[in-house]
């Protein structure tokens, strides 16, 4: 008789079944917030195009809040991932172009931008939103423009948290006001708050006039 334990396990159907539910859920919660915003998003309407229980829902998440969260994360980290290997100042500007794009283009930037909104008004909302998704994609973003500063490839004269602020600012401002962000703004901030080397070492007859 053959060892039996040695063998992989077969998935059950039922974890099966709980991964398509949940991916049901997240798609659902996605349309719903980006077809009827997000103060007509309510659990009901959720599990019902899910076609989910509602009782399924409340077990694995406590708010219609925590499901776009776990939605956001799960699309950002696909959609607008943050570089980590070995960064350039042209890695930076990409990135905040992508952040625009994401903002304008993107359902699960809408998501982000409801969720900027949500958490002016509720402290649960903007304190789970901080610990879920904000603070550690900021620790993300850090090191990845600490590694470009350290490089000598840009020169902020601004401290990198500063930094990111002054720059990713303006492009959700934008989009929260339904905007454009074209990619000359985004360069610009780039450009004057970064200060990328070549800006800064022009060869040095580039600066004489003719005689």
């Amino acid at each position: 008789m053959p060892d039996t334990s040695s063998q992989p396990r077969r998935p059950r159907s039922g974890s099966r079944r709980d991964e398509a539910a949940r991916l049901a859920v997240l798609h659902a919660a996605d349309d719903l917030l980006e077809e009827h915003g997000f103060g007509a998003l309510t659990v009901e309407a959720i599990a019902r195009r899910a076609g989910v229980a509602k009782q399924t829902i409340y077990r694995w998440w406590p708010s219609k809040v925590e499901i776009l969260l776990d939605t956001l994360i799960a699309d950002s980290e696909k959609s607008l991932p943050v570089p980590t290997e070995r960064p350039t100042a042209e890695t930076v500007r990409g990135y905040l172009r992508g952040y625009a794009r994401f903002l304008t283009h993107d359902p699960a930037g809408k998501v982000l931008l409801a969720l900027i909104a949500e958490a002016q008004h509720h402290p649960a909302t903007a304190k789970s939103f901080h610990e879920r998704c904000l603070g550690p994609r900021r620790d993300q973003e850090r090191a990845m423009l600490a590694q470009v500063i350290d490089a000598g490839e840009v020169a902020p004269s601004l401290g990198p948290d500063a930094a990111l602020d002054a720059l990713l600012g303006p492009i959700v401002y934008r989009a929260l006001m339904g905007a454009s962000i074209p990619d000359e703004l985004v360069d610009a901030l780039f450009e004057d708050l970064l200060k990328p080397r070549a800006k800064c070492e022009r060869p040095a007859d580039t600066w004489l006039t003719p005689g």
